[in-house]
């Protein structure tokens, strides 16, 4: 009855389970399970979205089961492929090492430091030679690579496919191997690389193991998935005036997913999606109480109503918030004694590029105490920016100060 019941709970909100009755099989033994999550440090933060597969992990820890994470800073420099269009550039091993500090602080936030294994895949796929890499490299073909849906579409569209890419899935896959997984996570995007690793299990006389997918969630724009680079994320480390902020721009009809997706309380969600449906609650009351309950999960209880407190001064009073955070201008950015203002908010942390700083400079979403940059290209001195304050958008801020 207990592992029927601890069946139901993994399920939920699963997109795929491959298969149900292997899992409830393995559930049954009585045994901890050892459940892998691999992790590439491309980015130094982890938002919502990645969040959603990390929680669930969590869930199988308080089941008393083992979470393998898996931190693959050899496979993040070559780069995964799934859901790209183009070949992702590689990433430097330090590149790789900052992140990965980083998002070790992070994960200890949503899982238990308690049934938590931490492995890095350069173990095991550092000290290959050529010989074993073509051994691995044997054990699938073209033909099975090219079922995989955006390679399909790469390869018809004619884009370009490096064999590097193609031996990705398969790096992947043995780390399952390694670790010998009962289990593995990740997003829809991630199936067909779980499912080959299954391939490869059997191969090697283990039991295949368990693929659980969850959904992708869609960020603050409401069409594409959360992205850091896309500008439309929320970071789990983001302050909680910031968090409340971003969240209160979400379109309502993401609130059922993200109440489902993002908190933890299934009564409570259940309340509100069914408020939502019914036209019972408000979408602003809504919005709200997501927002501060978020807060409160990543910032501790409290925290929402002091962030949903600060966005009232700043939003309908229209005051800057109390607590700006200040960056130090870095001298070396600095050209014939000017600086670009896309530079600085790429500096500050407002915007993941010079690019996307432009564009939101062209937008009118850029302001220097108060008043607006109007061109995209402008460049200031230190002089000027110094005890400025930068604002993008209507809920972030940062002061300048100039060493």
């Amino acid at each position: 009855m207990a592992a029927s019941s601890d069946l139901d709970q993994l399920k939920a909100g699963a997109v795929d389970l491959v298969t149900e009755a292997e899992l409830a099989q393995r559930l049954r033994g009585g045994r901890p399970l050892r459940v892998k999550l691999g992790i590439d440090p491309t980015a130094s933060d982890i938002h919502l979205g990645f969040a959603v597969v990390l929680r669930k992990l969590r869930q199988f820890q308080d089941l008393g089961h083992t979470a393998v994470l898996i931190i693959g800073d050899f496979t993040a420099q070559v780069g995964d492929p799934s859901g790209r269009s183009a070949t992702r550039p590689r990433l430097t091993r330090q590149e790789v090492d900052e992140h990965a500090a980083t998002y070790l602080d992070q994960i200890r936030l949503i899982l238990s430091v308690e049934h938590l294994e931490i492995r890095r895949n350069s173990e095991w796929l550092g000290p290959m030679g050529i010989e074993e890499v073509l051994a691995l490299a044997a054990r699938t073909t073209v033909a099975r690579m090219l079922e995989r849906d955006d390679f399909a579409k790469r390869y018809a569209g004619g884009a370009p496919i490096s064999v590097m890419e193609f031996l990705y899935p398969l790096l992947q896959g043995w780390d399952s191997v390694m670790v010998e997984a009962d289990v593995e996570l990740g997003g829809t995007d991630q199936l067909w690389n779980l499912l080959l690793a299954r391939q490869l299990q059997e191969q090697e006389g283990q039991a295949p193991q368990v693929v659980l997918t969850t959904p992708l969630l869609v960020g603050l724009d409401g069409t594409q998935k959360m992205s850091k680079s896309l500008g439309n994320w929320v970071g789990i480390t983001d302050p909680p005036a910031e968090q409340f902020g971003k969240l209160m721009s979400l379109p309502d009809e993401l609130m059922p997913e993200y109440f489902t997706y993002t908190t933890d309380d299934p009564v409570t969600t259940a309340r509100f999606v069914e408020g939502l449906r019914d036209g019972s609650i408000p979408p602003v009351v809504a919005k709200r109480a997501l927002a501060a309950t978020v807060v409160d999960l990543y910032h501790g209880a409290g925290s929402g109503a002091a962030a949903e407190a600060e966005f009232d001064r700043v939003f309908k009073a229209h005051e800057q918030p109390d607590d700006v955070p200040e960056h130090v201008l870095e001298p070396s950015e600095v050209r014939a004694g000017e600086i670009h203002v896309a530079n600085v908010l790429r500096q500050a942390g407002l915007v993941a590029s010079n690019k996307e700083g432009r564009r939101l400079i062209a937008q009118g979403g850029v302001r220097i105490d108060g008043e607006v940059v109007e061109d995209a290209d402008a460049a200031v001195t230190p002089a000027d920016l110094d005890g400025a304050t930068l604002q993008v958008g209507r809920r972030r801020w940062v002061r300048i100060r100039v060493v």
